[in-house]
């Protein structure tokens, strides 16, 4: 195997650690335990759950970590075609790391006002139901925040691809589309919130590119650069 593609594995691989560690918290932890409309349900269940609902802050700070190691990983891949465009990716790729980290701050906060420890007996129940609720919707927005950077990165990203001659220039084109998927999302949730569940449905498709290039990174690698 030649370097080139052996990095493109590396990548590939914590592409795929990343894919598992990202929907925990983000899919799977709402569609479980969080009942629209309902702050007693929620809080009910996440109390219930709790193991679960620790597990889903521990996924974020997982997530985070891999996220770092990916976007390195990529840069050490694709410096070499643009390092002007592979920094920029590299920049765009980290700004969603703090967020990370402070949105599982916000779950310890939903955390401590479901389990109502004993400093907070001043607040009655209703209140400190609402107080959960309060932090999940600061976790919702976070991620809304997030999803700016979520699609910036992958426009450097997609022309790198694109220019790189050893990985396919369709799955550049496809990730820059991802990035204005993204984008959409986060801009439809900010302002029309009232709409984000049919910009979803339309961005989903295009959101697939991220799942297309890591499994080509992985499974395939990367062909050697032409010479001569």
């Amino acid at each position: 195997m030649n370097s080139l593609s052996k990095n493109a594995r590396i990548a590939g691989f914590l592409y795929l650690l990343l894919g598992l560690a990202g929907p925990v918290r983000l899919i799977y932890i709402p569609t479980v335990l969080f009942v629209s409309g309902n702050a007693a349900s929620t809080v009910q269940n996440i109390v219930s759950h709790e193991a679960l609902f620790r597990f889903g802050i521990f996924a974020d700070l997982a997530a985070a970590t891999l996220d770092i190691l990916v976007v390195l990983a990529l840069y050490r891949l694709l410096s070499g075609v643009d390092r002007a465009l592979a920094v920029l990716m590299v920049v765009f790729g980290l700004c969603d790391v703090p967020i990370y980290f402070v949105n599982t701050l916000n779950d310890v906060g939903a955390l401590t006002f479901a389990r109502g420890a004993d400093f907070l007996a001043a607040f009655s129940e209703p209140q400190r139901e609402a107080m959960t609720m309060l932090f999940l919707a600061l976790h919702r927005y976070g991620v809304i925040v997030n999803e700016v950077f979520w699609g910036l990165w992958l426009l450097p990203f997609g022309i790198l691809v694109y220019k790189s001659g050893f990985l396919p220039r369709i799955l550049g084109v496809w990730l820059v589309l991802n990035c204005f998927a993204y984008l959409a999302q986060s801009v439809t949730g900010v302002l029309m919130p009232q709409y984000l569940d049919r910009v979803a449905t339309v961005a989903f498709p295009l959101q697939l590119g991220e799942l297309a290039i890591m499994f080509w990174l992985l499974i395939v690698g990367a062909k050697p650069r032409p010479t001569g």
